[in-house]
């Protein structure tokens, strides 16, 4: 029997992983075609979550978990659920069950039936996000697409199936830094999209404030696409060409009217317009190096600390 691994990162879950399992538990028995095998990776919680899941793996044999030393981060805990993952299909799913089990037989028949090498899940509508939330992330995936080759679907979620050999390519892929939404379309295959409207978390408070997901933003930007470093040189061009403009019409004027100590304040403006830019293309630049930096050290993606997996 062909068995699916269910990949669940979880960071301080204790509140929603009974409900997790108890929905994810009903699909399970819905879906006598397939085996499962429920992959917890505790990402450093600092709460009762491990407790919770050793409960479950004690009552059902199926229930795998991997925990960390430290919290790594939600990717690290993707990367570290596809390593040890063992199905023939690979399912990548949140344990706040804003990523409904109850897709999962739809997303499975993409792939059996309709020779799909991934089934993607994407929200058509953002019910309860701050509005402010949810106009930076539409933006975001609208400029993406314009610097990126990689195409990004706006309102997609980490919630997929896979095939093994679709998991298997990304695993190919060592970097350090990675940005699984960038990687899971870069890889290519058939994606078949699966739309939804958006479902609240079950219990719990999110862990992505708007400041993380502004800097996962970032990191998506710098990781598939060098635009922002063109952007830089363009600026820098741009801002010569202004500064050799403005130095002519200051030697025309000081000719003619022989008045050259006036406009500081226009000066000091442009002085600290120009020094404001110098210093955020030195910051893109800085991005750039930042990640080359890390991924030279080499250093692991994740470390565990404790395991159920043999």
């Amino acid at each position: 029997m062909e068995k699916i691994t269910v990949i669940v990162p979880c960071y301080n879950e204790q509140e929603a992983l009974h409900y997790y399992y108890e929905e994810m538990s009903r699909v399970m028995n819905e879906m006598k075609e397939v085996g499962f095998e429920l992959l917890f990776i505790n990402d450093g919680s600092k709460d009762k979550t491990l407790e919770v899941i050793k409960e479950l793996a004690s009552k059902d044999e199926r229930v795998k978990y991997i925990s960390f030393s430290r919290n790594f981060g939600k990717e690290s805990a993707m990367y570290a659920g596809f390593e040890n993952s063992t199905g023939d299909y690979v399912c990548l799913m949140d344990a706040d069950l804003q990523d409904p089990p109850r897709l999962l037989p739809e997303m499975f028949k993409a792939i059996k039936e309709e020779g799909y090498d991934s089934a993607a899940t994407r929200r058509v509508t953002r019910k309860g996000e701050p509005p402010i939330r949810s106009f930076f992330a539409r933006m975001f995936y609208k400029i993406m697409n314009k610097i990126s080759d990689t195409e990004l679907m706006d309102g997609a979620r980490d919630y997929r199936l896979m095939t093994r050999q679709f998991v298997n390519s990304l695993l190919e892929m060592k970097e350090y830094n990675r940005f699984s939404k960038g990687l899971f379309g870069w890889v290519g295959y058939q994606t078949k999209w699966i739309e939804f409207e958006n479902v609240e978390r079950v219990a719990g408070e999110t862990k992505w404030s708007f400041w993380k997901l502004l800097l996962y933003a970032i990191d998506g930007v710098v990781a598939f696409s060098t635009a922002p470093l063109a952007i830089a040189s363009v600026v820098g061009m741009l801002m010569l060409l202004v500064a050799f403009i403005f130095i002519i019409f200051i030697i025309v004027r000081t000719l003619i009217f022989n008045d050259p100590t006036s406009g500081w304040p226009s000066l000091v403006c442009i002085i600290t317009l120009i020094g404001g830019i110098q210093i955020f293309c030195v910051g893109i630049v800085g991005e750039y190096l930042s990640k080359i930096y890390l991924e030279t050290k080499n250093r692991p993606v994740y470390i565990v600390k404790e395991d159920n997996l043999k």
